[in-house]
């Protein structure tokens, strides 16, 4: 077990805008079982989403948010925010690779020109909510167990280098928060440690504190969910897997909603605090072998992507076995909207409907977040070097209601 979730952290480097810093993590709370995880489990719900095509209300929508990339560049995309307001990517243009934020469709802001275009490449990004502050991580060669290192940039004027990291482990996926950046980085011994770092304007004159250790296990790169922190990590035996949280208020382990609190062996978890999504595989229920069996027909081997909402007794199953559940991961989730991707294209389902689609032609990559909807694929279906990269970022809460088939049950 702890072998697989480790492995699970390294991520292919494929398709556009493919962040390979998975946000996904199992993990077991060190400071006991959250108070709410004692609830007996309840079964596994079913409500099954149903496939719609792309409505013409969507196209239109992304086509106006495209980013236009600045003339004889490639972009990738990798990060979106707050309601659409800013967009992370990496530009390149044959002889310079830079990190860039794009910021209310301004032209790209440069966070950093990499010393070797050719092997250096940006993981992951997060913005602070005023859009000043903006972590990101830059990956030092071309396979993912390369050094490297996480920056923090001030809008205003200056930065500097957090961590820089050249042991195996979780590929850092900072989160900014409260006036600190979150991450975490391996520490050898297949461990790894969660890290904080305030946020310091640059040549201030003050003296700026060395990172705080937060928690340490075999765990995944922590994610945000509301005002909590969360990861995956194994339990102390390497046997089984589960959540845990720290609060960013008081940087404390923290509970849990029940239903979560009681998961087991999930993969790609995701949250935006009210809704939380993550997948099963094969004949696992998630909730510490009671869940789902009774309802979902026993031991099945298709992966399933799992929702619950506060408010629920229970998770819901909301896909399985269509084309669209077979290697789903990269779960993302902002509002009524959860995104993912397959190995042959990223989609959508819309909560409000019941209802889901396919959001890229081919490939490609879909990032629900924080109110935003990004969406980045090849055109023309190509992926060679020639192959124009299209970018699409709207803000989630102005797309209509995916419509359901009339026959959706």
């Amino acid at each position: 077990m702890v072998a697989t979730l480790l492995g699970t952290a390294l991520l292919v480097l494929a398709g556009p805008g493919c962040s390979p810093a998975d946000r996904s993590g199992h993990t077991q709370p060190t400071a006991g079982p959250a108070s709410s995880a004692s609830a007996p489990s309840r079964p596994l719900q079913i409500r099954a989403a149903c496939e719609a095509p792309l409505p013409e209300s969507w196209r239109a929508a992304l086509a106006a948010g495209e980013f236009r990339v600045p003339s004889g560049q490639r972009a990738v995309l990798t990060d979106v925010g707050p309601r659409a307001r800013w967009t992370v990517v990496q530009l390149s243009d044959g002889q310079s690779r830079r990190a860039a934020v794009v910021e209310d469709a301004e032209a790209p802001r440069t966070l950093l020109t990499f010393t070797d275009p050719v092997e250096h490449q940006l993981l992951a990004a997060d913005v602070s909510a005023d859009g000043r502050w903006t972590a990101f991580a830059v990956l030092e060669g071309r396979t993912l167990d390369s050094p490297w290192s996480l920056y923090v940039q001030d809008a205003e004027g200056g930065m500097r280098r957090l961590a820089r990291s050249t042991l195996p482990g979780p590929l850092p996926q900072p989160v900014v928060r409260g006036g600190a950046v979150f991450w975490a980085q391996g520490t050898g011994r297949g461990r790894a440690t969660i890290y904080t770092s305030p946020v310091r304007p640059p040549g201030s004159g003050g003296t700026v504190p060395a990172p705080r250790a937060l928690h340490s296990g075999v765990i995944e790169a922590p994610f945000a969910a509301g005002g909590l922190l969360a990861w995956r990590e194994a339990s102390a035996d390497g046997r089984s897997t589960r959540l845990s949280a720290l609060s960013f208020a008081t940087l404390r382990p923290a509970a849990l909603p029940g239903p979560v609190a009681a998961l087991r062996d999930l993969r790609s978890p995701a949250s935006d605090g009210t809704t939380w999504a993550w997948v099963e595989d094969g004949g696992n229920a998630g909730n510490g072998g009671n869940g789902g069996e009774g309802e979902d027909g026993g031991e099945g081997e298709d992966p399933r992507l799992v929702v619950w909402r506060r408010g629920q007794p229970a998770p819901v199953t909301r896909l399985s076995g269509a084309p669209a559940a077979e290697g789903l991961d990269q779960l993302r989730i902002s509002g009524e909207l959860i995104t993912w991707r397959t190995p042959e294209a990223a989609y959508a389902l819309d909560l409000r409907s019941s209802a889901y689609t396919r959001i890229t032609p081919q490939y490609g990559y879909a990032q629900a977040r924080a109110g935003a909807l990004a969406v980045a694929y090849h055109q023309d279906r190509a992926k060679g070097p020639d192959a124009r990269t299209v970018i699409q970022v709207v803000r989630a809460d102005r797309l209509p209601r995916l419509p359901a088939p009339r026959d959706c049950g």
